[in-house]
């Protein structure tokens, strides 16, 4: 097959999704109000933490120079694994390069053949990834459901993983975490779960569901991702020294990529020092979400109790004009469409934050509602 007719399929298949609306551009912010960012709470843009980092990294290089096991490990990465370990009450923490790159790495490596992996069916893109480069066996469970979970296990064969994750980034829905930790007690089975949209936002401090529910020591692994809450960039695996070791010598994508610059290290490490001097914030972000729910009064709503809101708009041509007309507005939101999310399932994805105003979200949920209201 020639170049040209290489480039007639693929230019084929983009018409395709262009005529059903699920065509993905890749746009700038706008300046209107920020209602699609992970930056939940503010610290991507804080002033503060902006100088905090600055004066920190002013001797450091541009650059890493190689992978970690080259010439990319530093002291300074050991010394912020540890200060990560420590806030999350774990025996050892793996930096990562991003979230994606940490779910990749775990899951291609750790599962081995004649394992099983079940996984919530709303599980991250980037799990499903790492479980497809596995040689495990996988399955999936209908989400949040303990009854279909449980299922799973009874008739589950060999080593068991489960994958959930604490709070799931399209609904914003917090997973039964407790309930799920004792199902895969009684049936044997390693819980593994992402933290990414937990991370800086749930718990007093925000520590994370896992903690919060005290199932640190009983939960096989967590992923904690920088680049949401923490306003900075990349990742960790949470969990045993001798999971460390063997993501270390067995995880490609850490093994096989540049590390992450020493400005990036920094950045993570004044991010959680910024945060545990500031447990106000994560409190002040929860004001902000249950302003949002109490006022939000209608059924095409999809509410939570986390940063992540839902406005039900079935249809990817429906849901991407409801957008460009909200953007028009002054307001920065994004469609969720189909495949990201299940055909029937399109929304609006709100996004809540610690700096969003009332008068900001007033101005939201008035636009929405004339939406509504238009014959």
């Amino acid at each position: 097959m020639g170049f040209q007719d290489i480039g007639s399929r693929l230019q084929q298949q983009l018409t395709t999704r262009t005529r059903c609306g699920s065509l993905r551009k890749l746009t700038a912010a706008t300046a209107g109000s920020d209602f699609c960012s992970n930056d939940y709470l503010g610290y991507a843009r804080h002033a503060l933490l902006k100088q905090r980092i600055k004066e920190a990294s002013l001797d450091l290089a541009y650059g890493s120079t190689s992978s970690r096991l080259v010439r990319g490990h530093r002291e300074l990465t050991d010394q912020v694994e540890q200060r990560i370990a420590e806030f999350h009450q774990s025996p050892c923490a793996l930096i990562y390069n991003s979230g994606y790159d940490a779910n990749l790495g775990f899951w291609s490596c750790i599962p081995q053949r004649g394992d099983l992996v079940i996984f919530d069916e709303y599980i991250h893109a980037s799990i499903r990834d790492g479980i497809r480069l596995s040689f495990a066996r996988h399955a999936s469970f209908k989400h949040n459901s303990l009854d279909h979970l449980e299922e799973r296990l009874k008739s589950a064969k060999g080593l068991i993983y489960v994958a959930i994750e604490s709070v799931y980034s399209m609904g914003g829905a917090l997973a039964p975490l407790k309930e799920v930790q004792q199902l895969c007690a009684d049936y044997g089975a390693r819980l593994v779960v992402d933290e990414a949209h937990a991370t800086g936002v749930v718990g007093e401090r925000g520590q994370g569901l896992v903690q919060t529910a005290n199932l640190q020591e009983q939960t096989f692994a967590r992923v904690h991702t920088f680049g949401k809450a923490l306003g900075c960039h990349g990742s960790a695996i949470l969990g045993s020294q001798a999971l460390k070791d063997y993501l270390i010598n067995f995880s490609r994508p850490l093994i096989y990529t540049t590390a992450l610059p020493p400005h990036s290290l920094m950045a993570i490490d004044c991010a959680y020092h910024f945060l545990d001097e500031n447990p106000q914030h994560v409190n002040e972000l929860n004001l902000t979400i249950d302003y949002f729910t109490h006022q939000a009064d209608h059924p095409s709503f999809i509410k939570s109790p986390s940063p992540i809101q839902g406005f039900k708009t079935p249809g990817n041509h429906a849901v991407l004009d409801l957008a460009n007309r909200l953007q028009q507005q002054g307001l920065d939101v994004r469609p969720m469409r189909h495949p990201t999310v299940p055909l029937g399932s399109e929304q609006i994805r709100i996004c809540l934050h610690r700096f969003n105003t009332r008068q900001e979200i007033n101005h939201l949920l008035q636009c929405l509602m004339r939406e509504v209201k238009q014959p």
